[in-house]
């Protein structure tokens, strides 16, 4: 076993390797700097300083944001959708969301309804895990307050059409939050393009920096209606006891994770010298491959958009005769190939694209990495599998 390649294909988790400049900011810092943010004017607080800073210009800059103060900086992708959620809706409010989302969305959004807060409807996709726009709308109240969407499935990586839903929402002057988990780095995305109020996004996915970080995108103006969730020091207005009302201190009080946002300011520094166009080209070759290797096999299901156009580098599958959480460990132990197996914190959506019997699916995510090496692998080693599956 320890022959064994480790061919790592669960980037939707989070992305692996991370660029070696990553790992040389995060060393830097923590040999070299040290310090908290915001909390001194020495030689080493100051560059510390200045690389959050610039971090938080390098994330406004790849969204093209309208001020780098309309980023927040939060501790994941999680901690930026409860921030939007609970900071946002009140008693009585009605939320559209959908089958597709991730636990992130729907479990803050349940435990407000729970506790008798919100009322949710959530609306449906397609058998390849598409939402309909026009559900969406037959969907909104007069007292809807919130409509929450994934702009890619983590399950099938299907694109949903979040600039239709955001003038919808626009239209009918609901915030729209729209969660950026699988979409932020892997393809160009612009809040001037798309018209959401809110963009959740974690910094270790395709943004390739550390785990433990996370953007917050608050359109200018939307900031006025979204509470903070949590008050204390932020470096700045010291002599006051009420929490800043100013962007970004108004959401970020307590010490950053400094070393982790030393390392997304490298990220997205590499980013930039990157033509994200060739690099997701690469992987829905990659991800193209695979799809049509195991939608060949006899046993074999693929789920989601054929079109590469219509989804990013996720390939859910299933092989009959295999449970997903025994295929994925088949992979692991035989052919160290590193996937995800079952529900992937998305529920709903399995019943809408025919894996709930399954149990789930087995995911198989590409990054910039991953090399055509590695899918020849996999596809031997699903081969070969499948063929033992057979009865």
């Amino acid at each position: 076993m320890t022959d064994l390649p480790r061919v790592y294909l669960d980037n939707a988790a989070t992305t692996f390797p991370k660029p070696e400049a990553v790992y040389k900011a995060t060393d830097f810092y923590a040999r070299e700097l040290g310090t908290a943010f915001g909390r001194g004017n020495y030689v080493q607080a100051r560059e510390t300083q200045q690389r959050i800073d610039q971090a938080r210009a390098g994330a406004a800059s790849l969204l093209s944001a309208e001020d780098a103060k309309q980023i927040i900086f939060t501790f994941s992708g999680t901690d930026s959708l409860n921030l939007v959620i609970k900071g946002s809706l009140s008693p009585g409010d009605h939320v559209v969301t959908t089958a597709i989302e991730h636990n992130s969305v729907l479990r803050p959004l349940y435990e407000l309804e729970k506790k008798g807060m919100i009322e949710i409807t959530c609306v449906k996709c397609d058998s390849v895990g598409m939402v309909n726009p026009e559900d969406i709308r037959h969907a909104i109240r007069q007292n809807t307050n919130l409509i929450a969407v994934n702009h890619v499935s983590n399950v099938t990586g299907a694109i949903q059409p979040v600039c239709d839903i955001g003038s919808l929402a626009r239209d009918n002057e609901i915030p729209f939050l729209m969660d950026g988990a699988q979409s932020v780095g892997s393809f160009s995305v612009s809040v001037k393009d798309i018209p959401c109020d809110y963009l959740a996004v974690p910094g270790h996915k395709g943004l390739l920096g550390p785990l433990g970080t996370g953007i917050l995108y608050i359109r200018p103006g939307r900031e006025v209606g979204l509470k903070s969730l949590r008050e204390g020091g932020t470096g700045l207005f010291s002599g006051d006891v009420q929490q800043p009302d100013v962007l970004p201190e108004k959401y970020e009080s307590g010490n950053h994770n400094v070393p982790g946002l030393v390392g997304l300011e490298a990220a997205i520094a590499f980013l930039s010298t990157q033509d994200i166009g060739q690099v997701r080209a690469h992987e829905d070759n990659l991800a193209d491959q695979l799809r049509e290797a195991v939608a060949e096999l006899p046993h074999g299901k693929v789920y989601g958009p054929t079109d590469s156009s219509e989804r990013l580098s996720i390939v859910s599958i299933n092989i009959d005769g295999y449970e997903p959480h025994e295929l994925a460990s088949i992979l692991d132990q035989h052919y160290g190939i590193q996937v995800r197996a079952g529900m992937h914190c998305a529920a709903r959506i399995h019943a809408c694209i025919g894996s709930e019997p399954f149990g789930g699916t087995v995911r198989f995510s590409c990054g910039p990495f991953n090399t055509q090496k590695d899918i020849d692998w996999t596809i031997k080693a699903l081969e070969e599998i499948e063929a033992a599956a057979i009865r």
